[in-house]
């Protein structure tokens, strides 16, 4: 092995200057410069492909004993190592922000989700310029990196197209590339998508699907890396949307399933539990955690509802074998490079335990929940839609009963940061040019934040002391070379905190005390018990694998010790103060973290669009105006003035064979339309739109008024509006509407419009009945109001 003579703890790498003579003519003999040498890693740094998948719980993966069929885990487990102690943090963009930098998710301020930040440090999802992200520090030492998928770390208030970019991937992430998403789910149909930076449109509409989008581009990265750079190794981050609601994908994979789910979540995992005992993914010894309370048994489930929930875990199965069989085509193409032996991959399956936002009764569209109105969502409705199941229609989400189920052995899921069903995840590495051993079982404790330093381990490259002039702090991290290397090496991952809404645990040499302050799938509304009134566990991990037996009326002294050393962890990495608020902390104002907008009022202008929810001044539980200066050309004009939303929920002010229509959709399930009385004639006008909000509360409705230069020519009502929050990926956009339609008055290919729009103002707040805003004033004003 070659000498390296990088300094490489400080990055970038410093140069040096060149010694020797130096000649005044080039053609002198004496004349010698050394050959300029491209920056790589050390000698034999393989490459790195990460696969992190969304939402699949312990037991939802057949290479972990589940129901749904993943034959590339199976792959790469009997070539590889099966981690059945590796955890995550409970929910998806803290596991991600924890993986891609090595320390705890409060650490690097990601307490929670983005959209939930708040002005505490440990929650502000601010990343501290002292805590580099992996792809950086690999990307200075040589690397070439990519991020295709999913990134949920970028501020909401950074992630207009106007940023700071400085927390995206291809920004100040480190990655070089990066093809995904911005936020916590997408349409896997109709998806709103990034290349850098730059928004872009699917490539395709007929039979798109965006895992099969997002591994064509993984797939062609590395093919273009190896043909350009073949000595250079890589950094593949491989992050698809799925399994996270809404569970999309095409019949024939949902078909599979037909019927094997028919006798219900208990049984299910009754036998998903006798197969991890087969496979010896469990100890012999581990036993199935009872039941809690909150969660329905299958018997007592309404029988007209039953089949309408089996077929969501038809759905749910088919989306994650479609899902891995997308990722066994990247290990397809590693093989056909000739690079897989040289490649070590994490195929992490899961970011947190299955999810339980979607109900006791699943949801059609889980947007319902969201805004805390799924009762609308009744068994009639949802048998009327079980076919519609998983379909371009659907915006859909399986029952809390599937997500226990989908966490066998274990108590609780998703969000439960306490229990393991919240943050074991089945985790495998394959590296056959790193690890001797195929097909062996891990059950050391572990950590996502254990990754990046494995990574580092495994390239021959120290932690850097200084990134981009800035002093760095440790990773907090655990390599986990040892665990690869010999199966019977004591754990030395021996003590971590876990916290999520103030659900929280800490486990320390085999022991966890944990606590379940909150339940995932109660959104809006509900009492939180006071912090020093929950309830405390404690079990023996040596012997209880699934925290069956809670030993605290035996051991109470050791019980307290615990519970004041996860007050020391959560003292010493930010996770003070507990924070259990809900809509509190959707309001920016009283979380306390910046808002892009400022006011009641917002100016907009044509080409604008792809402006994510946090982008746009809200209309919610509130009267608003839509004014819109327009210039009508001879024909017939169609097509939007503004639309925010979609398919699933959201509003739109656009025109019909001239005639301008307001509808406002609720959750996909009722729509409201006004439309004016006559055509608006050629020239220039002003076309004004006024909700007069019913107030008393939340989700009220509304009279509507349409207006033509200050004189109305329309009146409607709306009898709902959703008082939470109309999507989780669709946006708005000014002059045309992207991703699904609000409406089914025009199609995304029909939806521009065909006049020309000078100006688009959104006005909150009571109505002041001046139904035209004076030119010269409307800068002013709107400017004023920022």
């Amino acid at each position: 092995m070659s000498h390296d003579h990088h300094a490489r703890t400080m990055l970038p790498i410093p140069d040096r200057p060149v010694g020797g003579l130096t000649t005044y003519d080039a053609k002198d003999p004496d004349t010698s410069y050394p050959q300029i040498e491209p920056l790589r890693p050390p000698d034999n740094a393989p490459n790195v492909l990460v696969i992190l998948l969304d939402d699949v719980g312990f037991g939802a993966s057949s290479a972990f004993g589940g129901p749904c069929a993943t034959p590339t885990a199976e792959r790469l487990a009997a070539g590889g190592l099966r981690f059945n102690r590796f955890h995550t943090t409970a929910l998806c963009a803290p596991t991600r922000q924890a993986l891609l930098t090595g320390r705890n998710h409060h650490s690097v301020g990601m307490g929670s989700i983005t959209e939930t930040a708040t002005s505490a440090p440990g929650n502000s999802s601010l990343r501290p310029n002292t805590k580099a992200p992996l792809a950086m520090t690999l990307k200075l030492n040589g690397y070439s990196t990519a991020q295709v998928g999913k990134c949920h770390e970028v501020p909401v208030w950074q992630s207009s197209p106007m940023g700071p970019f400085d927390a995206w991937p291809s920004g100040g992430g480190g990655f070089e590339t990066f093809y995904g998403f911005i936020g916590g789910e997408n349409n896997q149909w109709d998806p709103a998508l990034y290349d850098g930076t730059t928004p872009v449109e699917p490539p395709a509409t007929e039979g798109y699907h965006l895992t099969e989008d997002l591994t064509d581009r993984a797939v062609g990265w590395m093919r273009q890396q190896k043909a350009l750079m073949p000595d250079k190794p890589f950094f593949v981050y491989y992050a698809p949307g799925a399994t996270h609601a809404p569970h999309h994908v095409p019949k024939d994979w949902i078909d599979k399933y037909a019927g094997k789910f028919d006798d219900g979540w208990d049984v299910q995992r009754e036998r998903t539990y006798a197969r991890q005992k087969e496979l010896g993914i469990i100890p012999a010894e581990a036993e199935l955690t009872a039941r809690h309370a909150e969660i329905p048994a299958w018997a007592d489930m309404p029988d007209e509802l039953k089949p309408v929930l089996a077929r969501q875990m038809e759905v749910y199965a088919g989306f994650l074998e479609h899902t891995d069989h997308h990722v066994g085509r990247l290990i397809d193409a590693l093989e056909d490079l000739e690079i897989l032996d040289d490649t070590i991959i994490y195929y992490i399956i899961g970011d947190n335990g299955a999810s339980a936002e979607g109900t006791v009764n699943g949801a059609f569209n889980e947007m319902a929940n969201f805004n805390g109105m799924a009762a609308l969502e009744t068994p009639e409705f949802m048998r009327a839609k079980m076919d519609d199941f998983g379909s371009p229609s659907s915006y859909n989400h399986y029952s809390v009963g599937w997500a226990w189920a989908m966490n066998t052995p274990l108590q609780w899921t998703k969000q439960v940061a306490s229990h393991w069903g919240g943050t074991r995840n089945g985790t495998i590495v394959h590296w056959p040019g790193g690890i001797a051993e195929r097909g062996g079982i891990r059950s050391q404790f572990t950590h996502v934040i254990d990754v990046a330093p494995t990574i580092l381990e495994a390239a021959g490259l120290p932690e850097p002391t200084m990134v981009n002039g800035v002093l760095q702090s440790p990773m907090e991290g655990t390599s986990m070379m040892y665990a690869l290397r010999d199966p019977a090496a004591p754990e030395r991952h021996a003590l971590q905190y876990f916290e999520m809404f103030g659900n929280r645990g800490i486990y320390h040499q085999g022991w966890s005390a944990v606590t379940k302050h909150k339940t995932p799938w109660i959104m809006v509304g509900g009492e939180m018990p006071a912090f020093d009134d929950d309830v405390w566990e404690l079990y023996d991990g040596s012997v209880d694998f699934s925290q069956a037996h809670n030993l605290a009326a035996e051991q109470p002294d050791r019980l307290e010790a615990l519970k004041r050393l996860w007050l020391i962890e959560a003292t010493k990495f930010n996770v003070l103060p507990l924070d259990d608020r809900s809509a509190e902390r959707v309001n920016p104002e009283i979380a306390g973290r910046p808002t892009l907008i400022r006011g009641s009022s917002q100016l907009f202008y044509p080409g604008m669009g792809r402006l994510s929810e946090n982008s746009v001044v809200s209309i919610k539980n509130k009267s608003f105006s839509i004014t819109s200066e327009v210039t009508i050309p001879s024909d017939d004009v169609t097509g939007v003035i503004i639309a925010q939303g979609g398919r699933f929920g959201g509003w739109a002010v656009y025109f019909a064979k001239s005639r301008a229509v307001f509808t406002y959709n609720v959750l996909g399930i009722h729509s409201f339309t006004t439309e004016a009385d006559r055509e608006l004639t050629e020239g220039t006008h002003q076309v004004r739109l006024e909700f007069a909000y019913d107030g008393g509360g939340l989700a009220k409705g509304g009279d509507v008024s349409l207006y033509y230069d200050g004189e109305q020519v329309g009146a409607g009502r709306v009898e709902a509006t959703q008082p939470m929050i109309f999507s989780a990926d669709e946006t708005t956009d000014i002059g045309h509407e992207t991703g699904t339609t609000v409406t089914t008055d025009y199609t995304t290919a029909t939806s521009r419009f065909t006049g020309k729009i000078h100006w688009v103002q959104l006005d909150t707040g009571a109505d002041d009945h001046d139904h035209f805003i004076d030119p010269e004033e409307r800068l002013r004003v709107a400017m004023a109001r920022q």
